[in-house]
């Protein structure tokens, strides 16, 4: 780690609730790319990444589980540069998967930066980017001595790693009390998993500034005003009663000096409820009105506040990850009852002069569960980029359409994006498919069987419980496949309990107690530490599993002083290892061993 940096950080505020509700249908993933004039040369943009890397080492991060929060650690994975395969937007957080939170990658004459949201906001992406250009034009184009990008700030890492959210709370601001009216929501047949519909729309930033100005509001407020309309025609009459209403990202640095260069936004909510008389001036003007009276700092900090003062609350904060899971998400659907669609404007991307003679335009879009426009500006180019999971394109061509009746040309962004293969993936999927198959035709079978020849279900149920068990314990190893030393812990525990349930059922010998959790308690915890060395696992990687396994082997002499145990020799030989393992990690360990606990057990 570069020196300065903090080996690990929490999230910050805005972060916290994407790991619980990212998914196939929506990554929480967002991409920014500069289209060049000519084609991207790998080995250079390699080069150009990891030059960018020294200067973001911060961005070195992936993303781990503690008990009650996420958070991100350090990990020295290099990062690739890749020729683009995937959808675009495609999943980068799997949970339980180690690699870095972002991607760069290339496609004829396109840079493609994506990201998970948890690692950065906006700002943070689009400062990572203009870099990570300059570095490649430099590196292609040697003969023309082009000017590195200017120093806007002296930020130490501290800046740089700084929640600005805890640095601003303050706990005398009072709470908003303002009720939020519930919004319109868009119907109809939605794309699945990484699908999206891709709308890319240019128009001349000269152009569109001259008739925002014309109506005396920013193009922001004109754009926004323009979604709303382009929206509400895609409304029945009978659903017209709601406002449609928009969530617009703020970019809190703005109005709270920050270089942080995590996640720093807010986010205010615009909308309108349509009649058969409103005209888009009338749309227009309110809209106006609602970024004046929204946009103040006292507003603005009082919405931040209310962010932070859930985060420390001490009751949610002590709840462990797994249950919080839950409610984050119950309060996410919540939240999206008053939103029918987001825009977010990054603003107006700056590198010098010299740099336009090679770049044809920046463009930015983000996965979204719904409908999203985001828009950013690179010279007199603005890019409009639209994401639906909506089949239809009806929306994005009510706004071009609504551009033209304003005299403000618009071209549509024809390149496209290569079409990817998941093979592997379908045939790991296809075999667990196979496989539950396979456990529900043995158990029918089993039945047909017993049936025939009993003229009853007698064995049936022994053996359909059977297959069920071999298909629970297959499933939890299908589903935490990618953590070899997560999914030993859940399978001790799986095989425990329902050997315990075999063992009550056929009358209770004792048998699951005396012999199978102690040995399977023995091999978790040898096996830990034979993949560990093998697989040379960082100590952050397998320690706080390693306790867990030594903790867990304890258990059976808790068990032998209770009573519970008939034959005791595997129960005083698995403590015995046990102890002496937890022994060994806080004696010759005690440092690294009690730095992962505080990680994980951050409330």
């Amino acid at each position: 780690m570069k020196e300065g940096y903090s080996n690990w950080r929490k999230l910050d505020n805005a972060a916290l609730a994407f790991p619980l509700v990212t998914g196939k249908n929506d990554t929480r993933v967002f991409r920014f790319y500069c289209e060049l004039k000519e084609n991207v040369k790998p080995e250079l943009l390699q080069a150009a990444l990891e030059k960018t890397m020294e200067k973001y080492p911060l961005f070195q991060m992936v993303l781990r589980k503690g008990l009650f929060w996420f958070y991100l650690e350090h990990r020295d994975i290099r990062p690739i540069v890749k020729e683009e395969k995937k959808p675009p937007c495609s999943r980068l957080y799997i949970p339980d998967k180690k690699n870095l939170l972002f991607q760069v990658s290339y496609y004829e004459k396109r840079i493609n930066f994506e990201v998970f949201h948890a690692l950065t906001d906006g700002t943070g992406a689009m400062h990572f980017l203009q870099e990570l250009v300059s570095n490649y034009l430099k590196k292609a184009h040697p003969e023309q001595d082009l000017p590195s990008l200017p120093v806007t700030d002296m930020s130490t890492p501290g800046d740089q790693e700084e929640d600005s959210f805890s640095q601003y709370y303050s706990s005398d601001i009072p709470k908003n009390k303002e009720k939020k009216q519930s919004a319109v929501k868009l119907k109809g047949e939605k794309l699945l998993h990484a699908d999206m519909q891709i709308t890319e729309v240019v128009v001349p930033v000269k152009e569109t500034l001259a008739k925002a100005r014309s109506y005396g509001v920013s193009i922001t407020v004109l754009l926004t005003a323009m979604l709303l309309c382009s929206i509400h025609e895609e409304i029945p009459k009978n659903r017209q009663k709601k406002p449609v209403a928009l969530m617009i990202p703020v970019n809190l640095r703005n109005y709270f000096p920050s270089q942080s260069m995590g996640n720093f936004f807010g986010w205010i909510e615009v909308g309108y409820t349509f009649s058969d008389e409103t005209t888009f001036q009338n749309v227009l003007y309110d809209v106006k009105k609602q970024f004046k009276e929204k946009l103040v700092k006292d507003k603005i900090a009082m919405d931040m506040n209310g962010y932070v003062r859930l985060e420390k609350n001490p009751l949610l904060r002590a709840v462990p990850l797994e249950i919080k899971k839950g409610f984050l998400m119950l309060g996410a659907n919540l939240g999206s009852r008053c939103i029918t669609a987001v825009y977010s404007n990054i603003g107006r991307i700056r590198l010098p002069e010299q740099y336009g003679d090679y770049i044809r335009h920046f463009g930015f879009f983000t996965s979204t569960n719904v409908l999203q426009l985001c828009s950013c500006s690179y010279g007199d180019k603005m890019v409009l980029g639209f994401t639906s999971k909506l089949t239809d394109d009806r929306i994005p061509r009510n706004f071009q359409r609504i551009l033209k009746g304003h005299e403000i040309k618009s071209r549509e962004i024809q390149e496209g994006f290569p079409v990817s293969t998941e093979a592997e993936k379908l045939a790991g999927r296809k075999a667990y498919q196979v496989f539950t198959f396979l456990c529900i035709a043995a158990a029918v079978i089993c039945g047909m069987i017993d049936y025939m020849m009993t003229g009853g279900l007698n064995w049936f149920w022994f053996a359909a419980a059977g297959c069920a068990c071999a298909w629970t314990i297959v499933s939890v190893a299908y589903t935490k496949r990618r953590n070899i030393l997560k999914n030993e812990m859940w399978q001790l525990l799986l095989v425990t309990v329902l050997s315990i349930i075999w063992d009550y059922l056929m009358g209770w010998r004792g048998w699951s107690l005396d012999f199978i959790f102690p040995f399977g308690a023995l091999a978790v915890l040898s096996s830990m530490l034979v993949i560990a060395k093998v697989n040379r696992l960082e100590q952050e990687e397998y320690l706080f599993y390693l306790v867990q396994a030594s903790v867990a082997g304890c258990i059976p002499a808790l068990l032998v002083w209770l009573g519970l145990i008939h034959i005791v020799y595997p129960s005083v030989v698995c403590a015995g290892i046990s102890i002496l393992v937890l022994a060994a990690l806080f004696i010759f360990q005690k440092k690294d061993t009690l730095a992962e606990f505080r990680k994980k057990l951050r409330m």
